[in-house]
C-alpha cells in the first residue's frame, strides 16, 4: 500500500482559544516613558493618544486598552506596575497582542525581554514592535529578538555608564546632592540649594548635647525623643537606635559632604553596596551651611571611639551606660575593678543589687568583697547630702572651683592659635601637593608618603583641638546645670529620697570599702565616708 498523506489545517488561535471564529483579536498597547520630565511626560502622552487611535481604527482588532509607565527605567521590570497588571491581564485571557513602540520601551535587559516574551507565546500572545518590525509569533522573530534585546541591553549599559560618569564628575567638582527630605535638619531654597531648617535642627543639637555632654546612651535619647513626641525625618513616632547613631556619624551636621558612599554594582538589578575602596570618594569641606561646628562633630566621634572601646572584653572597663545612675561609679577597694547590677531573688522579694565584676567572674576567692544592696546605697547618699545641706555654700563653692581648677589644667597645655595656624598651613600644604602631583606626576611612593605624613598630622591636630572644644562644652554645660543644682540646693533644708540628677552632679564615684561602709568621693574631691 501506498502512503498517504493528509494536511490538516491549522486553525486560528481564537479557534484553539475556544472563541468564535469571527471573533476580533484584542490588542493592548504598552507605553513607557524612562524619566519624569515634562519634555517625556509629554512624549508618554502622545504615545497613549497614537495607540489608542491606531488600535480602534482596525476593524478587525479590538481595543483591550493602554498600559503605561511614566518615569520608570527600562533596566528591569520589577517597578513597572502598568507591565505587570498587562502581562496578568494576558495570563488570565484578556488580551491576544500587544504593541509597543520598540524593544527599548518593552525591556533593555535581554532576560527579561525573552523571558516574557517566551512565556506570551506559549500562550499564543504576540508581541509586535514597531521599530524593528518584529512580531514574536513569527518564526523568524525571535533570533531576531535575541540580537536585538542584546542590543538594547548595550544601551542601557552605555546609559548606566554615561550616567556614573556624569555623577562623578559633579562629585569631583564638589556638587552635593542631599535627600534633604530623609535628612533631618536641612531643607532647599528656592534655588535647589541646602538651607538648615531651624527647628529640626534644635533637635539634632539636642541629640548632639545629650550623647556628648550629658552621656547619654542612644536608648536614653531614643525614648526621650518618642516621650517628648519628636518626629523623624520621615514623620514617624518611633527613633531607632541604629538611625541616631547614623546621624550623628553623618558628616553633613558639620557642614561637610563625604560623597560617592555607596556605588551601583550592577546596572540592571541596581544593586547598591558600601563604597570600602572599589571606587574613589570626595571630601567636599564647607560644601553646605553646618548644624554643629566640626570640632562638635569630630568630639562626637571621639566620645563614639571611646565608648566602643569601653564596650570591649576588659572586665576592669565597665560596659558603658547610662541606664543606671551607680553605673560605672562603684569601684571595688579590694581589686579596684567595678560593680556590675544584678537581680536577687524572685517574686516580691527580687531587688537590685550590686557585685564587684572580679567576684561575679572569677569566684569569692579571686574577691570576697561583699553585695551592695541598691536600696540602701540610695539611702546613704541621701544622709549625704542633708549632711552637706548642713553647709551648703562651702558645698557649691567648692564644685564650681574644682570644675574651673580641671578645666584650667586641661587647657593650659593646648594653644589654639598654633592649632588653627599650623592646621591652615598643612591644609595649604595639602592642596600643593595634590596641584604638583596633577601637574607634574610625582613618583607614587614619595606622593604617598607625604600625602599620608600631612594628613595624619592634621587628623592629630583636629583630635587635639576637638578634645578642647568637648572640655569647654562640657564646662559650659556643667556650669549651666551647676546653676540649677545651686538653686535647688539654696531652696532646701533636706532631701527626703534619692535623687538620680542630684546623685549623678555630685558624685564622681562610690569607694566600697567593706560589708558596712562606701566612700562617696565628690566632684569637688572630697570624700565622705558612709555607713550602709
Amino acid at each position: 500500500m501506498s502512503r498517504v498523506v493528509s494536511v490538516i489545517p491549522a486553525k486560528p488561535m481564537q479557534v484553539i482559544r475556544g472563541l468564535d471564529i469571527a471573533a476580533k483579536k484584542r490588542v493592548c498597547a504598552y507605553c513607557r516613558v524612562s524619566t519624569d520630565t515634562e519634555e517625556q511626560l509629554s512624549s508618554y502622552e502622545t504615545q497613549v493618544s497614537y495607540y489608542e487611535e491606531h488600535i480602534k481604527k482596525r476593524p478587525e482588532w479590538e481595543f483591550a486598552g493602554i498600559y503605561a509607565d511614566e518615569g520608570i527605567t527600562g533596566t528591569n521590570t520589577k517597578k513597572r506596575t502598568d507591565f505587570h497588571r498587562m502581562i496578568d491581564d494576558c495570563l488570565l485571557g484578556k488580551i491576544d497582542m500587544i504593541i509597543t513602540k520598540s524593544i527599548s520601551r518593552f525591556a533593555r535587559n535581554t532576560l527579561d525581554c525573552l523571558q516574557y516574551v517566551r512565556m506570551l507565546k506559549d500562550k499564543g500572545i504576540g508581541v509586535y514592535f514597531e521599530k524593528e518590525n518584529i512580531d514574536t509569533l513569527d518564526a523568524k522573530g525571535e533570533v531576531l529578538l535575541t540580537i536585538l534585546s542584546s542590543l538594547a541591553q548595550d544601551e542601557s549599559r552605555s546609559i548606566s555608564e554615561n550616567s556614573r560618569w556624569g555623577i562623578t564628575r559633579r562629585f569631583q567638582q564638589g556638587k552635593v546632592r542631599v535627600n534633604h527630605k530623609k535628612f533631618m535638619g536641612f531643607d532647599k531654597d528656592e534655588n535647589g540649594e541646602l538651607i538648615i531648617d531651624e527647628q529640626a535642627a534644635a533637635h539634632l543639637r539636642r541629640i548632639v548635647k545629650e550623647y556628648l555632654v550629658e552621656g547619654k546612651g542612644l536608648r536614653k535619647i531614643k525614648k526621650g525623643l518618642e516621650a517628648d513626641g519628636i518626629l523623624t525625618a520621615t514623620g514617624g513616632a518611633v527613633w531607632h537606635e541604629s538611625v541616631i547613631r547614623q546621624m550623628l556619624q553623618n558628616e553633613k551636621l558639620a557642614g561637610d559632604a563625604l560623597l560617592q558612599k555607596t556605588i551601583t554594582v550592577d546596572f540592571l538589578t541596581h544593586k547598591r553596596v558600601k563604597n570600602e575602596g572599589q571606587v574613589p570618594q570626595y571630601f567636599v569641606e564647607n560644601s553646605h551651611p553646618a548644624i554643629i561646628s566640626k570640632e562638635t562633630f569630630q568630639a562626637v566621634q571621639m566620645e563614639m571611639e571611646r565608648r566602643s572601646k569601653l564596650a570591649g572584653g576588659d572586665k576592669n572597663r565597665s560596659r558603658y551606660t547610662s541606664q543606671y545612675p551607680f553605673s560605672g561609679k562603684i569601684v571595688c577597694s579590694a581589686c579596684g575593678w567595678k560593680f556590675t547590677r544584678k537581680y536577687w531573688g524572685t517574686g516580691k522579694y527580687k531587688k537590685p543589687i550590686w557585685i564587684c565584676r572580679t567576684r561575679m567572674q572569677d569566684g569569692k576567692k579571686a574577691c570576697d568583697m561583699t553585695t551592695l544592696d541598691e536600696e540602701k546605697l540610695q539611702e546613704a547618699f541621701v544622709r549625704v547630702v542633708n549632711q552637706l545641706l548642713v553647709d551648703k555654700d562651702t558645698l557649691i563653692s567648692g564644685m564650681l572651683e574644682n570644675i574651673e581648677i580641671a578645666f584650667r589644667e586641661q587647657t593650659s597645655m593646648v594653644d589654639l592659635a598654633l592649632i588653627d595656624s599650623e592646621l591652615k598651613e598643612l591644609h595649604a600644604e595639602l592642596a600643593a601637593l595634590v596641584k604638583l602631583n596633577l601637574r607634574t606626576g610625582i613618583d607614587d611612593t614619595i606622593y604617598s608618603e607625604e600625602y599620608c605624613r600631612i594628613g595624619a598630622r592634621i587628623e592629630e591636630l583636629k583630635n587635639k583641638r576637638a578634645s578642647v572644644t568637648v572640655a569647654e562644652i562640657a564646662r559650659q554645660d556643667t556650669f549651666g546645670r551647676m546653676k540649677e543644682i545651686t538653686e535647688v540646693l539654696r531652696s532646701m533644708d533636706t532631701i527626703g529620697e534619692f535623687d538620680e540628677e542630684l546623685f549623678g552632679m555630685l558624685v564622681e564615684r562610690i569607694k566600697v570599702i567593706n560589708l558596712v561602709q562606701v566612700e562617696f568621693v565628690l566632684q569637688s574631691g572630697v570624700g565622705i565616708m558612709e555607713i550602709l
